[in-house]
């Protein structure tokens, strides 16, 4: 792909987790990079932490769910830093919560963030992209959006519509021969701020269903959708585990979830009533990349790292079975 180092990089839900990561990601590579959130704080943060790791940020206050928000800041982007080469949706809210509890205005707030943020970031993108005819747009998706799980019922449909709106664009854009690249990254549990700032309906604390992952390594998975040509990446061995058997035994998940995936989403500590989350409203502070999972989560995934090398590990597979062969077949005419 024509993308290298120094790129134009928009990131939406720049301000902490996955966000975060991966503008510390691309700033490794010098890229100039828009942070997109509501929180200022968080947003100082990104852009001390770009700027100190060699790239330039560019701070772009704005809700993902105003369209004209979205359109307005990568304007602003442009004009600061030239031409977008990479536009990363990543921006969400949830609800950790029984369906019957849930709100309209819940489901309505969730579904304008989670899934709207995404076809108003992909639109502004390609705005700017079709007329050149190139970019690369990367969707930060999740397991979730193969197989939905109880109390997070908004954010799960979400992750479902926007695989839809993917799949849809992909065909458009073969159609009109556009050199645009969309690729959807879908994530495991991650060790992110978000379950110290999520709106919890459930009796104890929220937590990633284990295993969980640390947010470099969703970084690392999103820097590569962005410079080669995957259509879809899955990260960590449960991603490809919770995709392959919903395929093949969904009813035994329907059951299996419904015994163990209550309990996984809660710590064993009692949630505290006053907490603020960022439903409606940003919390206001710089929370940084990571969650306060430290201790349980993996900082490394075989998984990803085979499916980046695939090809390489294909062909050494292939010589090694060429040398196999090879011996045999010498063998065989030594005994005859």
């Amino acid at each position: 792909m024509n993308i290298e180092q120094n790129e134009v990089v928009m990131i939406t839900g720049a301000s902490a987790g996955i966000g975060r990561a991966t503008a510390q990601a691309f700033a490794k590579r010098g890229a100039k990079i828009g942070l997109l959130a509501r929180g200022r704080e968080g947003l100082e943060g990104a852009k001390r932490e770009v700027e100190k790791l060699g790239g330039r940020g560019l701070i772009l206050i704005a809700d993902v769910a105003d369209d004209k928000a979205v359109e307005a800041a990568a304007e602003k982007l442009e004009n600061e830093f030239g031409p977008i080469d990479i536009w990363i949706n990543d921006a969400m809210v949830s609800v950790f919560s029984p369906v019957m509890e849930m709100t309209p205005d819940e489901y309505r707030r969730v579904t304008e963030v989670t899934y709207l943020g995404y076809v108003w970031g992909t639109q502004a993108a390609l705005r700017r992209m079709r007329p050149r005819n190139r970019g690369v747009i990367v969707q930060v998706g999740s397991a979730l959006a193969y197989r939905g799980i109880p109390l997070q019922s908004a954010y799960c449909a979400a992750k479902f519509a926007i695989r839809g709106f993917t799949d849809a664009l992909r065909c458009e854009l073969i159609h009109d021969k556009k050199d645009i690249h969309v690729c959807i990254v879908e994530m495991p549990a991650i060790n992110t701020p978000q379950f110290g700032w999520v709106k919890n309906k459930l009796p104890d604390k929220a937590q990633p269903v284990p295993p969980i992952f640390q947010p470099e390594v969703a970084a690392d998975a999103i820097v590569f959708a962005a410079t080669h040509k995957r259509r879809e990446i899955y990260v960590g061995l449960p991603t490809v585990e919770a995709i392959v058997v919903n395929k093949i035994a969904p009813g035994f998940l329907d059951h299996h979830l419904a015994h163990t995936c209550f309990k996984a989403q809660q710590t064993d500590e009692p949630k505290n009533p006053g907490q603020p989350d960022n439903l409606f409203a940003p919390v206001e502070h710089d929370f940084g990349a990571h969650g306060t999972f430290d201790r349980r989560a993996k900082k490394f995934s075989i998984e990803l790292w085979l499916d980046k090398d695939r090809a390489i590990i294909f062909t050494a597979i292939l010589i090694v079975i060429a040398v196999i062969v090879a011996l045999l077949v010498a063998h065989s005419h030594h005994d005859l």
